[in-house]
């Protein structure tokens, strides 16, 4: 039986790249102006405080309450070369994130975890969203455990929950805290992990990073009462 041809990926027109660009006019200013109004609290040692740039990682349910708080960081997100990714990269650039390293788990894995590679080595810090794009939701790829390898720099987990919040119906239950919302941080303890990580124990690293986010995740939902 013959392959099935691959998908031709949608022309990006001149309407659609106006689209791309107002939206990060308008929704990079809302949510700016929506979370200065949050009550944020955090538990552990934030990334940002060390001296050395960071490999943070999260659940993609909690990508809005990080969009914000970790603003104006200069932090690399991997994004998908689809064109919804294409609409969150000019949301992010808006909010003061640094060039986002573009691909999937699922498409151009390779090229994006290269990208996350190269920021890392220069210095820039790295925040990826560990179960994206498509999930499942709270199941870590491997992706930031081959980064944090290929740099030798630690993984810092994070949990996030908010509490009122409109959770929508998408595949990572994501949520948006409403006006005045309490925001929880947790910072896991750093991860480290061995450049010289053998390849045998690459599986038993990844469910210990999973574990470490799911336990701030969890911790973090305690904590804001959910």
């Amino acid at each position: 039986m013959a392959e099935p041809a691959p998908r031709t990926p949608k022309p990006r027109t001149r309407w659609f790249r106006f689209s791309v660009w107002l939206g990060g006019v308008v929704f990079a200013p809302f949510l700016r102006l929506l979370g200065s109004t949050w009550r944020i609290e955090s538990e552990g040692e934030d990334p940002r405080a060390s001296s050395e740039p960071f490999l943070a990682v999260t659940w993609h349910q909690g990508l809005f309450g990080a969009a914000y708080h970790f603003r104006n960081s200069g932090a690399g997100i991997p994004v998908s070369r689809s064109r919804d990714g294409d609409r969150i990269d000019a949301v992010l650039q808006r909010l003061g994130f640094g060039p986002s390293p573009r691909g999937s788990s699922s498409r151009d894995g390779p090229i994006a975890l290269r990208g996350m590679i190269e920021a890392a080595r220069k210095g820039q810090p790295v925040g990826i969203l560990c179960d994206g794009p498509r999930g499942p939701a709270r199941v870590c790829k491997p992706g930031a455990l081959a980064a944090g390898r290929a740099t030798g720099r630690p993984i810092r987990p994070i949990g996030i929950a908010a509490k009122p919040a409109i959770r929508f119906p998408s595949w990572d239950r994501a949520f948006l805290p409403l006006p005045f919302a309490r925001v929880v941080f947790v910072y896991g303890p750093p991860l480290p992990i061995a450049r010289d990580l053998p390849e045998e124990e690459f599986t038993a690293a990844l469910a210990q990073l999973e574990r470490a986010i799911e336990s701030a995740q969890q911790h973090a939902e305690q904590l804001a009462a959910l």
